[in-house]
């Protein structure tokens, strides 16, 4: 490679390859060409040795080389045995490192549908996969019957306003404004499940107007319920429908029972897993009922005159 004596810098480049019988190699690193003025070729050179094999004179010339460029021989000059290639194919070395792949879209489809009222029949977004588990279709009609029942309305419910917890698709809340309540606030964490599925749904049915959304943790909520939700009187329902690994349900009730949000006249509705305690009050409410679907639980705790409505009701 010729050099002029007046230098200029630009930059080269080389590759490397090489053959088995008679080997020839380039290197694939960045060079510079010194020369007086443009030149009209490429700027990448190839940098090309032949040699035979078993020759150790070409092998020293070579290690010279590859050393001269800062780079180790061995990687170039050395080939991996056959056990060190299984090796290799096992645990993917040498190979190509990826950039992380990103997590697959959420997506969603439409298995839920209000049970009745004004919006029965109607279809509800449900997010695909097990992030999101809404009531069982046979658990929310079984406890709006009950409810009405205790209310004094098997037609329907008492208006009031209603607080879902853990709410999800909204499919609660919904079937309660379908049937009667004025108003439902709807307390979920996941943003993307407010926006692509809870929002939606409140849309389609058109119950939006009628839907306060706090993007909150329950716990939080609770907490902060003054905060949130100014001096209004305690709601008439609050449905609790948490992720069953991930909640203490004796916490929960506790931290429910002392907060405002509770009133004398209010219902809870709890859906709960197998094998799990549940108080037999919640404040000064008492557990009207307690029923089993398969693996899930429904109790319902109201006020002291429902009880006395459904004993009535018996006899």
């Amino acid at each position: 490679m010729a050099v002029s004596s007046f230098p200029v810098l630009s930059s080269l480049s080389a590759s490397v390859s090489i053959s088995p019988d008679v080997s020839s190699f380039s290197l694939n690193i960045p060079l510079v060409n010194i020369c007086s003025k443009q030149t009209t070729h490429p700027s990448s050179s190839i940098i090309v040795c032949s040699y035979k094999s078993g020759n150790n004179a070409v092998t020293e010339r070579r290690k010279r080389l590859l050393e001269q460029y800062g780079l180790d021989p061995n990687e170039f000059l050395s080939e991996p045995s056959t056990n060190r290639r299984r090796e290799m194919r096992k645990t993917g070395e040498g190979k190509q490192i990826s950039a992380e792949d990103p997590k697959p879209q959420r997506q969603t489809h439409k298995l839920l549908q209000v049970l009745g009222g004004s919006a029965r029949r109607m279809k509800l977004l449900s997010p695909k996969g097990l992030d999101v588990r809404p009531m069982m279709e046979v658990v929310k009609g079984a406890a709006f019957d009950i409810l009405q029942a205790a209310g004094g309305c098997p037609a329907s419910l008492r208006p009031g306003r209603w607080l879902d917890l853990y709410s999800g698709t909204g499919s609660v809340g919904i079937e309660a404004m379908s049937r009667g309540c004025s108003e439902v606030h709807f307390v979920e964490m996941d943003p993307w499940v407010v926006s692509d599925v809870l929002r939606p749904n409140l849309e389609s049915t058109g119950f939006f107007d009628d839907s306060v959304i706090h993007t909150i943790r329950v716990e939080n909520f609770i907490d902060r319920a003054e905060q949130l939700i100014g001096n209004d009187r305690p709601f008439d329902y609050i449905s609790v429908t948490p992720p069953y690994t991930q909640v203490d349900y004796g916490v929960l009730m506790g931290q429910l029972s002392k907060s405002a949000l509770v009133g004398e006249d209010t219902f809870i509705v709890v859906e709960y897993p197998l094998r799990t305690d549940m108080l037999d009050s919640c404040g000064c409410l008492i557990k009207i009922t307690d029923r089993r679907f398969g693996r899930t639980h429904l109790a319902i705790y109201g006020p002291k005159w429902a009880e006395k409505k459904k004993k009535e009701k018996k006899n």
